[in-house]
């Protein structure tokens, strides 16, 4: 998916567990089709997960999820990824790994959702329940937490890129009101910062699980509204909304960073993440129906 991205085969983590978790070597071990970006998941027998950055970028979202998933897990009202051990580099691999325990799940795509309006509250309660936590010693989100401006050209750089695959004109349209909008002025809060639905699990179509903690840090709420677009639909964002009670500015910065996001991952993953780029797709459809 990346440019310069290192070559993970199952052979590899065989011989990096092998080594360095000698007690899990009889495990099975298969690779996990995910819409994951940053790092290659295997499943190591029934009970484990082997994560592997892909790329020197994914290291520091490997040791933020790692420092801080299991000391905000026992706040929130969904599961959490719940890592165990970290490995170190090692037959060419040159980068620190991790295992955690496995999460069952399928990944939480709106046809997999019983009920759209009760996943639309159960999400929101996960969101306000990060939001709740003490914020003392937090590390900063400063990919997303922040004011939109600073993305502002890389955002309109990649709507240009979009054209012909979707209405850039609507598009820039919402991201230049988002832009507008007054900026946080509140206290920061907690948050989880990557809230795509492929980032979301589900059993017997009830939301269960929350992944990939690497972007967790404090700032502007804006940015775990996420899920009114990526999982949520008109019918279901009004109580996705109600729930987490957001004021107007944050709300339409909120859709500014689902443009952002959305307009970036479309072009970017068009032909190697098909998780992705469907989940691009419906933000923009969402969006572009809030707009009309």
């Amino acid at each position: 998916m990346h440019e310069g991205e290192v070559p993970i085969d199952a052979q590899l983590v065989g011989r990096l567990v092998g080594d360095q978790f000698p007690a899990w070597s009889d495990q099975t071990l298969d690779r996990v089709d995910s819409g994951g970006t940053v790092n290659a998941i295997y499943r190591l027998g029934a009970e484990l997960s082997v994560r592997l950055p892909l790329a020197d970028w994914g290291v520091e979202s490997l040791e933020r999820e790692f420092s801080w998933a299991p000391r905000l897990a026992p706040h929130l009202p969904l599961e959490v990824p719940r890592p165990l051990v970290r490995g170190v580099p090692a037959h060419g691999y040159p980068f620190p790994w991790s295992i955690h325990r496995w999460i069952d799940g399928t990944i939480a795509i709106p046809e997999h959702i019983e009920d759209a309006r009760t996943a639309a509250v159960e999400i929101a309660g996960f969101v306000r329940a990060l939001q709740a936590i003490d914020t003392a010693g937090a590390p900063e989100n400063t990919h997303r937490g922040g004011p939109l401006v600073p993305a502002d050209w890389s955002t309109r750089t990649a709507i240009r890129a979009c054209q012909g695959l979707i209405d850039t004109t609507a598009m820039l349209e919402v991201w230049e009101r988002a832009l507008a909008a007054p900026p946080w002025d509140g206290p920061v809060v907690w948050t989880h910062g990557d809230l795509w639905y492929s980032n979301l699990l589900a059993v017997d179509g009830r939301i269960t699980a929350v992944l990939d903690f690497g972007g967790i840090g404090v700032g502007d709420p804006a940015i775990d509204t996420l899920p009114a677009w990526s999982l949520c639909d008109v019918t279901s964002r009004p109580f996705f909304r109600s729930v987490l009670g957001v004021d107007d500015a944050t709300w339409e910065r909120g859709k500014g960073w689902a443009v952002s996001m959305a307009a970036q991952a479309l072009p970017y993953y068009l032909d190697t993440n098909s998780i992705i780029v469907d989940n691009a797709r419906r933000m923009i459809e969402q969006l572009l129906t809030d707009a009309t």
